[in-house]
């Protein structure tokens, strides 16, 4: 019985870490595209249902441990579960204060085409499927390279902000706009940031090791 509930709450923490990728996706193609009726439909109409689907999961793993009381394996992937999904929330929100500086950005001409902005959505998208598919198989090499390739997003963030920073100086009339992609470089650094805590706990799911804060402390079962 446990083992079915178990098969069914990982299926919905997919469903979820889908409509977040999805949320992700059309926050910056809005951006891209100058598309404010896909950039609003991120924040009123997915956000909503972002917050719903994590009530539920949340409610459904304290259920499970109320019932079964699982011991070992089956309790660890309980909370790394609902430890995903608190995850999954926030990557939702910084989908929403995403496509809020997008809102603003388009409204102005370009201050220069966008290069690095794709990169690092390109960047996140792909460590948050790494992600994804590392929990799903278990497969803590692959939760390692996610967390390695975090990295890569923090140079991409670090190289707009010094870019814009010059930018800036030499016109303030597009202070504004600077700021709101700073914010939205900021926005997708964190969501690298949340798949590599994700990806900790999957290692610790898999193999009992916790490796937060440089640690790789083993428990048992």
């Amino acid at each position: 019985m446990l083992e079915k509930k178990l098969n069914d709450l990982k299926g919905q923490i997919i469903q979820f870490a889908s409509l977040i990728e999805h949320m992700i996706d059309r926050s910056i193609r809005g951006l891209l595209n100058k598309d404010a009726e896909l950039l609003q439909s991120v924040m009123e109409q997915d956000e909503p249902k972002a917050n719903n689907l994590e009530l539920e999961i949340e409610e459904v793993c304290v259920n499970l441990i109320a019932q079964f009381q699982p011991m070992a394996k089956d309790l660890r992937t309980i909370l790394v579960i609902y430890n995903m999904c608190n995850a999954l929330e926030r990557m939702g929100d910084h989908a929403v204060n995403i496509s809020e500086s997008a809102l603003e950005i388009i409204k102005s001409p370009p201050i220069k085409p966008f290069i690095d902005i794709p990169r690092m959505n390109d960047v996140s998208k792909k460590m948050l499927d790494d992600t994804i598919n590392s929990f799903i198989k278990e497969d803590p090499e692959r939760a390692r390279k996610v967390c390695e390739d975090d990295s890569i997003l923090d140079g991409l963030r670090d190289q707009i902000m010094r870019e814009l920073i010059t930018f800036m100086a030499s016109n303030t009339n597009i202070i504004s706009d600077c700021i709101h992609i700073m914010r939205i470089a900021e926005n997708l650094e964190r969501i690298g940031d949340l798949s590599t805590n994700i990806c900790e706990d999957v290692i610790f799911m898999s193999q009992g090791k916790v490796i937060k804060h440089h640690k790789e402390n083993g428990v048992e079962g």
